[in-house]
């Protein structure tokens, strides 16, 4: 049986979404259905909006939501109606090598629980035609019906506004900084791109106790709200080479270094803003095909390491709980990174306005 709800459907003979009714199936087994509170608009969406990433045609986008449940499918216990949840695109299957090694973020079998078996009715549908469901989520939509590994219950004291960023840009950055670099109290730290993943690594840094904390954008609001939320120092690069900036305040580099925007060219600044010994870690979405040049000498002879970062190396079940506390505690700041709240039907002005740097990030409300 399936009931109707609005989402934001992005066609394949369109540039931006088009809200429209759709229609969402009963929860099946292992399956929950949960009524959306909130959604942010992350960057990473758009780069299927605008092809950068090709993806199937029509779909509902959106993959940092938050919500309460409102049924559940045969085989959940772990959730009941009434619970106040975050989604996750990391969901695991829980029981593979790479999970039993602690890296369920780096999950392959967990991508079979994004869609229904073959011969299933699909979980969404468009005048009676399955529509694409992204990362398993879909959060760009009134309700959302998941494989309850997509999710994680949260204390229902957390507003569900800001526990949304919390699935997917604060969860990557502050997880590269906690989890994937292990910054240390005393460190110097450098975070290239000050967007909404950025900020969440500088508040991090904050956190981790990184006595430096170095934010560069080319965006002076920005670097404004960097320094709000825990930035010591701010680099434009329309001041100079970046590099060199900070490799004056650093007195020849930071300990640590993270590229948050996911340019080949920033990757390699940041690899070169690193100290001898360092660390330079990649948050950013690298387009397909991009390629990174570094002087192997960096890596050897200076003894530097260049990693990735997948979604904050997160195991999101025991991190987003972990990351509301710190909210509730006052440490992590999340209302100031909210910049901008609108309704569905402005889910493309929220773009233009992210796209354009005005916000830190933009997130949808439902009633």
């Amino acid at each position: 049986m399936t009931a109707s709800m609005r989402a934001a459907v992005l066609h394949p003979e369109t540039a931006g979404m088009r809200v429209e009714p759709v229609d969402v199936a009963a929860p099946g087994a292992e399956e929950v259905l949960v009524r959306t509170a909130a959604t942010g608009l992350c960057h990473s969406d758009f780069h299927f909006v605008d092809g950068s990433w090709p993806i199937p045609r029509p779909c509902v986008l959106g993959h940092e939501g938050a919500g309460v449940v409102e049924a559940v499918g045969p085989g959940v216990a772990d959730f009941e109606v009434g619970d106040h949840v975050v989604t996750c695109l990391s969901m695991s299957c829980g029981e593979c090598v790479i999970c039993l090694g602690g890296r369920s973020f780096l999950c392959v079998e967990g991508h079979s629980l994004r869609t229904r078996p073959a011969g299933q009715p699909p979980r969404l549908s468009l005048g009676g035609r399955e529509l694409h469901q992204f990362v398993g989520l879909a959060t760009f939509a009134e309700r959302m019906l998941v494989h309850r590994r997509a999710l994680v219950r949260i204390r229902r004291d957390m507003p569900l506004d800001r526990a949304a960023l919390l699935g997917c840009g604060v969860l990557t950055g502050t997880g590269a900084v906690f989890r994937t670099a292990g910054v240390r109290p005393g460190s110097s730290v450098v975070v290239v791109g000050c967007g909404g993943i950025g900020m969440a690594a500088v508040q991090a840094a904050r956190i981790a106790g990184a006595t430096l904390v170095i934010a560069v954008d080319t965006e002076p609001r920005k670097l404004a709200w960097a320094t709000e939320l825990g930035a010591t120092h701010t680099v434009d690069p329309a001041d100079g080479d970046p590099v060199e900036q900070v490799h004056e305040l650093t007195g020849g580099g930071a300990e640590f270094t993270f590229e948050a925007i996911g340019l080949s060219r920033t990757v390699e600044q940041c690899v070169a803003m690193a100290a001898r010994g360092g660390t330079a870690t990649v948050i950013g979405m690298l387009p397909r095909g991009a390629r990174v040049e570094i002087d192997g000498a960096e890596l050897f002879f200076h003894g530097k390491r260049l990693q990735g970062s997948l979604m904050g190396s997160n195991v999101f079940r025991r991190d987003v709980p972990q990351l509301v506390d710190l909210y509730l505690e006052g440490r992590l700041r999340l209302d100031e990174m909210v910049s901008l709240r609108l309704d569905l039907d402005r889910i493309n002005e929220g773009y233009e306005a992210m796209l354009a740097g005005d916000v830190v990030r933009a997130v949808v409300e439902f009633a």
